[in-house]
């Protein structure tokens, strides 16, 4: 049953990635837009709604450590796998947003996780802020961002895509994303309890890897249909919500325990790849297909020492 449920979930997700991103090209059209922006905020928070629920849920039911691994775990997926999956297949070119404004401020939401966790627990107070400068950057990314209009909306209203259908197709979408996470997230849990493997490394692997399966089926679809922009959009935005929007929730109604100590090596890793980038599409303009394959290499090295250490 545990690999029926895998298997159906593989499945919605594939769907769902394409729908989402059929949706989201056109409403970014249809509103004027950018892809990136449009990456940013409802691919984003759409494909991070199954880390908000495994989080919410390991934590309701006295397992943070796997809601903490969740998170962090995710992020080092969502650069690893996913971009590194996406750049193998085709180069993504540079974004200057994308460098110079998000890579940065997702390293910079999740290097304050260290000082918001020195007391061993992640309050109220410390959701609060997450929540608050998630907040100033969705205001200042939807009304003060020179990036945000899309120069290739069609000057005639009757030119763009119809609003209705951009809207159905993200939310049944986002629908069998988040459907698709949920029957992975549980066959695969089943299947590691029986293995007796500790919450924190499940997190880390199995509910991170299920839960990051709906920004991965996204961002191949976008791939294939040559949306870079919504690729790094996707991306970005992911991690910062998996910060600031994941833990800043789940923060502000129940109090996670954190210990530093235990998350500081998988908090440096998943710094770390997210620190790659930023040298290597500067220098290069874009994450090419030999990149792509370095990050694919490291996440995958990453996993075997998670569990051979």
């Amino acid at each position: 049953m545990s690999w029926i449920l895998l298997l159906a979930g593989f499945v919605l997700l594939v769907l769902g990635g394409d729908w989402l991103v059929r949706g989201a090209s056109n409403l970014a059209l249809r509103l004027g837009i950018s892809p990136l922006v449009i990456g940013l905020t409802v691919v984003a928070f759409g494909t991070s709604a199954p880390e908000l629920a495994a989080t919410i849920a390991s934590s309701l039911q006295g397992a943070p450590d796997l809601g903490i691994g969740n998170v962090l775990g995710s992020n080092v997926a969502n650069v690893g796998l996913i971009l590194g999956a996406s750049a193998a297949l085709a180069p993504i070119a540079t974004n200057t947003s994308f460098l110079q404004r998000d890579v940065p401020l997702a390293i910079g939401t999740m290097l304050l996780l260290v000082p918001l966790t020195l007391d061993g627990r992640l309050g109220r107070i410390d959701g609060l802020i997450l929540l608050g400068i998630l907040a100033a950057y969705l205001t200042y990314l939807v009304r003060f961002d020179p990036d945000a209009i899309n120069e290739e909306v069609p000057e005639s209203p009757s030119e763009r895509p119809p609003l209705a259908p951009a809207i159905g197709r993200v939310l049944v979408g986002l629908s069998f994303l988040v459907l698709g996470a949920d029957l992975v997230v549980r066959g695969g849990v089943e299947i590691a309890a029986q293995l007796g493997v500790p919450e924190r490394i499940v997190g880390l692997t199995l509910v991170a890897f299920g839960t990051s399966l709906p920004e991965l089926a996204t961002s191949i679809a976008a791939a294939a249909r040559r949306q870079g922009d919504m690729i790094l959009g996707n991306i970005a935005g992911s991690n910062l919500f998996n910060v600031l929007a994941v833990l800043g929730v789940t923060a502000s109604g129940t109090t996670l325990p954190v210990r530093l100590g235990d998350v500081t090596i998988d908090l440096l890793v998943a710094v770390g790849f997210s620190a790659f980038l930023l040298p290597v599409m500067a220098a290069r303009g874009n994450l090419g297909r030999t990149a792509g394959v370095t990050l694919l290499a490291a996440y995958l090295t990453y996993m075997v020492l998670l569990f051979v250490t």
